[in-house]
């Protein structure tokens, strides 16, 4: 993504409300905008941010060329003094945002924007399409990954994403929900998600028999041997074929890390009978992965039969989130500043109740229980509110008043941190690893009830008092 000029990656509303702004005036408003989504995707419990380098690059390098300029004015829409101003346009604002890695809740702003209202416009398509696909892939991985118990998942869905950015920031995405590696070569070019892979079956219908591809491979790659066995059959010929590789070719050589694929048929009976196999030959070293249009559902299915299984390859399902394969996220305009510099809170109201917006520039702060460290709830507050750790503080749920609690043992952590100042980047990302890493320690905060797959306890997102009554202003106010 970096150095590449992606400004013209914009739905094209963009630029005729933007020309509209620069006409009116209103394009020296300073505006703020929050992108959240409204459910978790497969009915889950939470969500994990994913995608803020991305915006971090695009914005660095966003710039209209002089063909960027002809395509619009060819359009024959826009004025020229439009067009001159995208000449030396450059984002000037301030970007806000949830760390990648962090899991999140609906309503919550995972990005807010505080900018002028064509450099706000201009770049909403891409922080939903970056902050959107990623979020949904690491989310999805992490439900798969958590479905295999600690075994190792590796992504295997190139060759079915949606697009070259859908493989390649996929990957990038499903290392940071946990899994351990990639199919994708140029995922680990770009973002060190680190690549492997042994054989398809083709390797094996090139040579003359079964037992001659494995033996080659095994010679070739002595310490990277996988062996597919279900080309021709996976009792009768593969398994026996590789015990041989193996004993001839890897046991004299004192090598004793290798394994074997299953990629059709009962996953669940043939990977018990290849252990069987394997520990009688004394091979109880043999790793066995498993392939095949898996999700989080069928890997739990696998282990309930006693599959065993060290490793699950998982494409498709993983890389396009094929139950449920749109994270929702919007991208909503939430205050206005006057000309005098007052933060003027606005809201979008709706016949559907979930898409009445949180109005105003806000705070997202995050309460842990001091004692266990689990999460409590979040809230979000007006800009100006603080929340301490050192007098108890009640967290307000207008729908149901009983449920209304106060909080005296505490730590408070505010989830938004500074990621552009006047156009420029303050932030330093962590590399791959450390949001990796980040990831899995937040994520066991969260209580177990949190993270079931099945009816999920919900978890809390409240409004500070402050907060909710300027919403209900707001509402009255526009039912007049």
């Amino acid at each position: 993504m970096k150095n590449i000029n992606l400004s013209m990656l914009c739905d094209f509303y963009e630029f005729t409300m933007s020309n509209g702004y620069l006409k009116n005036g209103f394009y020296k408003k300073n505006v703020y905008f929050d992108m959240f989504f409204r459910s978790v995707p497969d009915n889950g419990g939470f969500a994990i941010a994913a995608g803020l380098q991305q915006v971090i690059e695009y914005i660095q390098n966003l710039h209209f060329d002089s063909k960027d300029i002809e395509f619009l004015r060819s359009k024959k829409l826009f004025d020229e003094k439009f067009l001159e101003y995208l000449k030396s346009f450059r984002f000037t604002g301030d970007i806000y945002a949830i760390p990648e890695g962090t899991p999140v809740f609906p309503n919550e702003p995972l990005m807010t924007v505080k900018a002028p209202a064509i450099e706000a416009q201009i770049i909403e398509t891409f922080v939903l399409l970056a902050l959107n696909h990623q979020s949904l892939i690491a989310t999805k991985a992490h439900r798969i990954v958590r479905a295999a118990g600690g075994r190792a998942v590796l992504e295997f869905g190139s060759r079915r994403a949606q697009g070259v950015d859908g493989a390649v920031t996929g990957a990038r995405a499903a290392y940071i929900g946990g899994c351990a590696g990639t199919a994708c070569t140029l995922s680990d070019v770009m973002y060190a998600v680190p690549a492997s892979g042994t054989m398809a079956h083709s390797w094996i219908q090139m040579f003359d028999s079964e037992y001659e591809a494995f033996r080659t491979y095994c010679e070739l790659y002595p310490n990277n041997a996988t062996l597919l066995l279900d080309t021709y059959n996976t009792l009768k010929s593969g398994v026996p074929n590789a015990i041989k590789a193996f004993n001839e070719v890897l046991l004299p050589k004192g090598i004793r890390n290798f394994a074997v694929r299953l990629d059709s048929g009962d996953i669940a009976y043939l990977s018990k009978e290849t252990r069987r196999m394997f520990d009688e030959a004394g091979l109880h070293d043999c790793k066995i992965v498993a392939s095949n249009s898996l999700d989080e559902y069928l890997i739990a299915d696998l282990l309930m039969q006693g599959a065993k299984i060290d490793i699950f390859g998982v494409g498709e399902r993983l890389i396009t989130a094929k139950s449920d394969a749109a994270f929702g996220g919007v991208y909503k305009l939430v205050a206005v500043e006057d000309n005098c510099g007052n933060i003027v809170p606005k809201i979008k109201v709706s016949d559907n109740i979930s898409k009445i917006t949180n109005p105003h520039f806000k705070k997202l702060y995050r309460f842990f229980d001091r004692k266990s460290g689990k999460a409590l709830a979040d809230e979000l507050c007006v800009y100006d509110e603080t929340v301490g750790e050192n007098s108890p503080h009640t967290i307000f749920d207008p729908d149901a008043v009983w449920k209304t609690k106060t909080l005296t043992d505490f730590i408070v952590k505010e989830l938004q941190v500074p990621i552009f100042r006047n156009g420029v980047s303050v932030y330093a990302p962590p590399n791959l690893e450390q949001i990796k890493a980040y990831c899995a320690q937040q994520i066991n905060l969260l209580w177990d009830e949190v993270k079931r797959f099945e009816n999920p306890h919900t978890y809390y997102v409240d409004l500070s008092k402050n907060l909710w009554d300027i919403k209900q202003q707001l509402l009255r106010e526009n039912q007049r």
